[in-house]
C-alpha cells in the first residue's frame, strides 16, 4: 500500500489484481492508483506462476536450518524481545510476527499458530465460491513454520519478499499478494541492516486483511529501527572496547608515566609507569578526586588555572615526604568549547631524561686508552698518567696546544674508568658568552631547565678551554667540586650530583692565578691529576701511526684503499704541524680528496706541507731543517709548479743550465708532465 491509500479500498486492490491477471496491465480506478511496486511484483511474477493456484512453498532442510539459526543466533537474540512486547502490544489481534533473515527465511515466528482469515473456498465439483469462516492450518499457517522462505519467487508479492528486493519498509494489502490464496490477509515488513547498509533480517506482521491499519507498518518500522540501532550500538561498543584495549595496553608499555582525570577533578585512568613513579595503586584511586590522593606540583595548577598546555616542565612531587623529580607535560582535552573537558598528565623520571641525554649526547664509543699512539717516550708516560687518572675520581687537567688530542684524551679517560657506562659531554667554555654562562651551566628553576651537572649525573662533564669561564662560574664549579650538590639559579634546593670534572687548557693557568683571572683554589682542585699532552712536533714517531689509522678510518666510510708512499710520509714526519693532530687529519683528508687512485706521493702533498712552512703567529713557530737534497728538490718542484713544466723557464728561475736542469730532473724521478696536469 501506498502512504497516500488509507482508508483501505479492498474492492478497487481486487479489481486491480483482476485487470492484471486478465490483460496484463492495471489502470486507475476512481482515481485511485495501484502501488507501482506491487504492480512490478506482479509483473516479475506472472511468467512463471499461476496466481490462482497455492504458490510452492519451500522449507529449509533441518540441517541447513540449524547451521542458519546458529549463524544468526546473535541477531535472533537482539531481536527476540523485540517480538515479544510487538505480540503483547498486539495480543488478540490473531496475528503472527515472525523473523527471517536477509534472504526471506522465517527464522522466528511470535504469535497466533494459525490466523483467523475470512477465506474464499471453492467448491470441488462444482467450481462455486462460498465465503466460510474457519482457521487456516494449510496454505497460510503451514507458511509461517521455521525455515520457510517468504521470497517473491517462492511466495510471490508480499512483504517480506518486496522489503528484501526494496530495502525499504512495505505493506501488502489483500488483493496486492498475488496469489488469490492470500487475499483474505495483509502482510507488513521492515528490513534490518547491519553497520555496512546490508539486509540481515526482516520482521514482520501477518494478520487478517479485516484488521490491518497503517499502524502495523509503523510498529514494524519501528521495531526494524530499533532492533538497527541496537545491533549498531554493539558494533560501536565493541569497537570502543578493542580501541579501549588497545589504549590501556599502549599506555602500560609506554616508558612515561599517565594520569587522566575529568574536569571534576575524577581520576580516569593511570598507567602502571605512574603509578611506580608516584607510590600509587591504579586500581585503588580510579574514580576517586585527584586531589584526595595526590597534590600537584604549583606549575602543572598554574596551567590548568591558565588552560594552557605545558611540555616537560621539571616538577617535583611530594610523595610521603619524599620530593619526587619528574618531567611533566599537560594536555587540555576539550569538546569543542573553550571549556575543558578532561586532563592528561604525562610524567618522566629525571633518571630517565638522563640515560637519553646520554644517548644523544654522551658518547657511546669505544675509545680507549690503547687506541691513543704512544710510541714516543713522552706520549706514553701521558698514557700512564692518564691510566692512573681514569681509576681516580679528583678533577682531572689536561694542558696542551690546540689540536693535541685533548677530547680524545677525554673521552678515554671516561671510557678506561667506572663511568664509562654513563653520560659523557664535553662544553667549549669560549663559545658561552659570559653573561649566559651561569643560566647555561647552572639551569634556571623558574623554566623548569635542568643545570648541566643534573644532565651528566654519575657521567663525566669535560670543559674545553676552562680559562674561559667567568669568575662566577668559577666559584659555581668550585663549590660543585667540593660539595657535590648543584643550587639552581632562582632556587634554594641543594640537589646532589655525582660528576666528575674534566677540564681542558692550552693556556697558563700559572699566570691567570697570578693575575687574578682563575681562582687559586679551582686550580689546586686539579692539582692531583695535571696531565701535559706534548705537541706532535715532539712525538714524530707517532705521526705515521696516526696517518695509517686515518687511512683506515676513512677506508672504512669510503669503502676505498689508500696508501701514502714512503717519501711523502717522509715529508710529512718531517713537518712540524703547529695544528698538531687536527691538522694532520685535516691534510690527509684534502690530499685524498685531490689525489688519484687514493695514493699520496710527494706532488699532492700541499706545497705548505712540502715547504716546511707554517702560518707564524706573534709567537715563534719551529721550522723544519731540510738536507741539501730535499732542497734542490723542493727548488726544483717549486720552479716546475711556477711555469707548468717549462724546463727552459724553471733553468732560467733557479739560475742553472738547461742541461743540469735535466740530469738533475732524471736523478730525482721528476717528469715536466706532471707539472703539467
Amino acid at each position: 500500500m501506498q502512504p497516500t491509500s488509507y482508508p483501505i479500498r479492498r474492492d478497487i486492490l481486487k479489481q486491480f489484481w483482476y485487470a492484471f491477471t486478465k490483460t496484463g496491465e492495471v489502470e486507475p480506478v476512481a482515481g485511485i492508483e495501484p502501488d507501482p511496486a506491487v504492480v512490478r511484483s506482479w509483473q516479475r511474477c506472472a511468467p512463471r506462476a499461476n496466481p490462482r493456484q497455492s504458490p510452492r512453498q519451500v522449507t529449509m532442510q533441518e540441517t541447513s536450518l540449524q547451521t542458519t539459526l546458529k549463524t544468526h543466533a546473535d541477531i535472533l537474540m537482539q531481536a527476540r524481545p523485540f517480538l515479544e512486547d510487538m505480540y503483547q502490544f498486539l495480543e488478540g489481534a490473531y496475528c503472527a510476527i515472525v523473523f527471517a533473515d536477509g534472504a526471506g527465511c522465517i527464522l522466528d515466528v511470535e504469535g497466533e499458530s494459525s490466523i483467523v482469515v475470512r477465506t474464499q473456498e471453492a467448491t470441488t465439483t462444482r467450481g462455486r465460491w462460498s465465503d466460510s469462516q474457519r482457521l487456516i492450518s494449510g496454505d497460510i499457517a503451514s507458511g509461517l513454520g521455521q525455515g520457510t522462505i517468504w521470497a517473491e519467487g517462492h511466495m510471490g508479492t508480499n512483504a517480506l519478499g518486496l522489503a528484501m528486493i526494496t530495502a525499504m519498509p512495505v505493506q501488502v494489502v489483500g488483493a496486492e499478494h498475488y496469489y488469490e490464496v492470500y487475499h483474505q490477509i495483509a502482510s507488513s515488513a521492515a528490513p534490518i541492516h547491519d553497520i555496512n547498509g546490508r539486509i540481515i533480517g526482516i520482521i514482520g506482521i501477518i494478520e487478517p486483511v479485516t484488521s490491518v491499519t497503517r499502524h502495523s507498518l509503523s510498529l514494524v518500522m519501528a521495531a526494524a529501527r530499533a532492533i538497527t540501532n541496537q545491533l549498531q550500538a554493539n558494533v560501536y561498543l565493541q569497537e570502543a572496547n578493542h580501541r579501549l584495549t588497545e589504549v590501556n595496553t599502549i599506555l602500560g608499555v609506554v616508558h612515561e608515566g599517565v594520569i587522566a582525570w575529568d574536569a571534576s577533578g575524577r581520576i580516569n585512568h593511570v598507567n602502571a609507569r605512574a603509578g611506580k613513579l608516584l607510590h600509587l595503586s591504579p586500581h585503588t584511586i580510579t574514580g576517586l578526586p585527584l586531589h584526595s590522593v595526590l597534590s600537584l606540583p604549583e606549575a602543572v595548577v598554574v596551567a590548568m588555572a591558565e588552560k594552557r598546555e605545558i611540555g616537560d616542565v621539571e616538577a617535583i612531587f611530594d610523595v610521603r615526604g619524599q620530593p619526587v623529580q619528574t618531567l611533566v607535560s599537560l594536555r587540555i582535552l576539550s569538546g569543542g568549547n573553550a571549556d575543558p573537558t578532561g586532563y592528561i598528565m604525562m610524567l618522566r623520571p629525571m633518571e630517565q631524561v638522563r640515560r637519553l641525554v646520554h644517548q644523544q649526547v654522551g658518547t657511546q664509543a669505544s675509545l680507549v686508552l690503547d687506541d691513543i699512539s704512544a710510541f714516543a717516550t713522552t706520549m706514553r708516560s701521558v698514557v700512564r698518567q692518564a691510566r692512573t687518572a681514569a681509576r681516580g675520581t679528583a678533577p682531572v687537567l689536561l694542558r696542551g696546544e690546540g689540536g693535541v688530542g685533548k677530547n680524545y684524551m677525554a673521552r678515554a679517560i671516561h671510557n678506561e674508568g667506572g663511568r664509562a657506562d654513563k653520560p659523557f659531554m664535553a662544553i667549549n667554555c669560549r663559545a658561552i658568552p659570559h653573561e649566559l654562562m651561569i643560566n647555561e651551566f647552572l639551569g634556571n628553576e623558574q623554566d623548569g631547565r635542568p643545570s648541566k651537572f643534573e644532565l651528566v649525573d654519575g657521567g663525566t662533564l669535560m670543559l674545553d678551554q676552562i680559562e674561559s669561564l667567568s669568575l662566577e662560574m668559577q666559584s659555581a664549579l668550585l663549590h660543585v667540586i667540593e660539595t657535590g650538590h648543584v643550587m639552581r639559579l632562582g632556587s634554594t634546593r641543594p640537589i646532589p650530583v655525582d660528576v666528575r670534572i674534566v677540564g681542558a687548557t692550552a693556556a697558563n693557568l700559572e699566570r691567570l692565578v697570578a693575575e687574578g683571572n682563575f681562582i687559586s683554589h679551582l686550580y689546586y682542585r686539579f692539582g692531583v691529576f695535571n696531565i701535559a699532552i706534548p705537541p706532535l712536533r715532539e712525538r714524530s714517531e707517532d705521526i705515521s701511526v696516526l696517518a695509517d689509522r686515518f687511512l683506515e678510518r676513512f677506508a672504512k666510510v669510503s669503502g676505498l684503499v689508500a696508501r701514502i708512499e714512503d717519501e711523502a710520509m717522509q715529508i710529512l714526519c718531517r713537518y712540524p704541524w703547529p695544528g698538531n693532530i687536527r691538522e694532520l687529519e685535516s691534510v690527509l683528508e684534502r690530499t685524498l680528496h685531490q689525489s688519484e687512485k687514493n695514493v699520496i706521493d710527494v706532488p699532492s702533498l700541499p706545497a705548505i706541507v712540502r715547504q716546511g712552512r707554517v702560518v707564524t703567529s706573534s709567537l715563534p713557530q719551529a721550522q723544519p731543517i731540510l738536507s741539501v737534497a730535499d732542497a734542490e728538490r723542493e727548488a726544483i718542484l717549486q720552479a716546475g709548479w711556477a711555469t707548468q713544466g717549462q724546463v727552459t723557464k724553471m733553468a732560467k728561475h733557479l739560475g742553472i743550465g738547461r742541461t743540469t736542469l735535466w740530469r738533475k730532473m732524471k736523478r730525482l724521478s721528476i717528469s715536466p708532465d706532471d707539472f703539467k696536469t
